[in-house]
């Protein structure tokens, strides 16, 4: 039986499908993968899709490589608040940086470039890691009439949290779509993440 398109007021956001996350990369999500052919269904029910990528330059601040003594996972404060540090990951113009090859969405109508500023992460596609550097995909959605978000990608525990996050606190109706995502799960990153999505107002579900 052929799953409903959503309608024309929904957006399918895939969070850094990027080969660096994937099996094989500088920062693999175990499992990332799988996500591929869940996400690229998903996609042929949606007139409007989304992509981000995360888009960091060499020598970037959230990279362990960029501290003395510091190790990838290891957390420390910067001006923004707390930063996990990770393996040098997704620079910008490197292969471990494209898209994978394996997504199937050719009617993507943005790809949203994050992560770019050296002295701020980006974990969300709509804000940079200071909660106040916007990346404009909140202006974009709404001048099209977009008002529901539907997240997936990588990893649920960051990246594809902090979108949903912020895409509710902006005023869309926002759902993250488990079988369509990942998670690294560091030091409680994945318990942490669902309780703030709860606390938010995202609906988390286990497929659409």
């Amino acid at each position: 039986m052929q799953r409903e398109m959503r309608n024309d007021s929904s957006v399918l956001i895939v969070v850094d499908v990027q080969n660096d996350f994937l099996p094989g990369g500088r920062l693999a999500v175990p499992d990332g993968d799988a996500v591929l052919p869940v996400v690229n269904a998903l996609g042929t029910r949606f007139e409007n899709v989304v992509l981000t990528q995360d888009w960091h330059t060499p020598g970037h601040v959230s990279f362990a490589s960029s501290h003395a003594g510091k190790a990838p996972f290891e957390t420390i404060v910067l001006g923004y608040g707390s930063q996990v540090l990770w393996p040098d990951h997704c620079v910008q113009g490197t292969e471990g940086a494209a898209l994978s090859a394996g997504l199937a969405l050719p009617h993507a109508q943005l790809v949203v470039r994050k992560g770019f500023h050296p002295a701020i992460d980006s974990y969300s596609a709509f804000f940079e890691a200071d909660h106040a550097t916007p990346t404009g995909l909140t202006g974009y959605l709404r001048e099209r009439g977009l008002s529901e978000v539907f997240v997936v990608g990588l990893a649920t525990d960051f990246c594809v949290a902090w979108t949903a996050i912020d895409a509710r606190r902006q005023g869309f109706a926002t759902t993250v779509i488990e079988e369509g995502c990942r998670a690294i799960d560091t030091g409680g990153s994945l318990a942490a993440a669902r309780s703030a999505m709860a606390e938010a107002g995202v609906q988390v579900v286990p497929r659409l």
